[in-house]
C-alpha cells in the first residue's frame, strides 16, 4: 500500500488532489504539508512512499526542497506536480532527483498512474520530456539558461511574465534587494544588459506560457 504526502501551499489544491487519490485502492494514507518546513519536519518523523511536491512554494522553491528531501531520504520517490509547463523546470527536476514531473493540467488518472509507478521505483515522464532530456544530454549547444541557479531561473521566468521586483519578492518570499541581486547575477551570466533581453530570451526559448 502507498503512503503519499501532498505538498502545496493552497488548501483547495491539496483537497482536490486528496479527493482524487482517495479513489485509488492502492493508496493507504494521504498526508499534507503547506510548505517546505512542514514537509521536511514530517519526512524526518514519518515514512512515506511518494511525495507530491509543488515547485512554486513560498520561501524555498520545490527544486530547493527536492535536494533536501533526497538528502534526508535518497530513496524516497518525489513526483513534481506543477502549474508550470515542462519547458521551464522538468529537466532540472529530473536531474536533481525527481522521479517524475506532471503539470496540474494532467488528468486525474495520469496522476494516479504516475504515483503507482514511482512508488515501485520507476520514473514517470512524458514522451516529450523524455525527448527533451535526451537532447539535453546529447546536445553540446545546451541552452544558456542552464548555467543559472534554480532561484535565478525563477526570477528570470517571473520577470518575463511581467512581474515587478516587489511582486517577485512577494511570490518568492524574499526581499526586493535579493531579487535585484538575482537579476544582476543572471544578467551577468547570460551576458545581457536589460530586462527586454531577458524577456525576449525567455519567450524565444519557451520559458513562459
Amino acid at each position: 500500500m502507498i503512503k503519499v504526502m501532498i505538498t502545496d501551499d493552497h488548501p483547495i489544491v491539496r483537497q482536490g488532489i486528496k479527493q482524487i487519490l482517495e479513489s485509488c485502492r492502492e493508496i493507504s494514507s494521504i498526508d499534507e504539508a503547506c510548505d517546505g518546513l512542514e514537509l521536511l519536519s514530517k519526512i524526518r518523523k514519518n515514512e512515506y512512499d511518494v511525495i507530491l511536491l509543488d515547485i512554486s512554494l513560498p520561501g524555498r522553491s520545490g527544486l530547493d526542497l527536492l535536494k533536501d528531501v533526497k538528502g534526508i531520504n535518497p530513496g524516497l520517490a518525489v513526483l513534481m506536480l506543477s502549474m508550470h509547463p515542462e519547458e521551464q523546470y522538468a529537466v532540472r527536476a529530473i536531474k536533481t532527483g525527481a522521479s517524475g514531473y506532471l503539470t496540474k493540467a494532467s488528468a486525474p488518472e495520469e496522476l494516479i498512474t504516475a504515483i503507482i509507478k514511482v512508488s515501485r521505483g520507476g520514473k514517470y515522464i512524458t514522451q516529450s520530456l523524455a525527448e527533451r532530456i535526451v537532447l539535453e544530454f546529447d546536445n553540446e549547444d545546451k541552452p544558456i539558461h542552464n548555467i543559472l541557479s534554480d532561484r535565478e531561473l525563477e526570477v528570470m521566468i517571473l520577470m518575463a511574465k511581467g512581474k515587478s521586483p516587489k511582486e517577485i519578492a512577494g511570490i518568492m518570499a524574499i526581499s526586493p534587494k535579493t531579487v535585484s541581486t538575482y537579476r544582476e547575477r543572471l544578467l551577468t551570466k547570460m551576458n545581457m544588459a536589460s530586462n527586454t533581453e531577458i524577456i525576449r530570451y525567455a519567450i524565444v526559448n519557451g520559458l513562459v506560457d
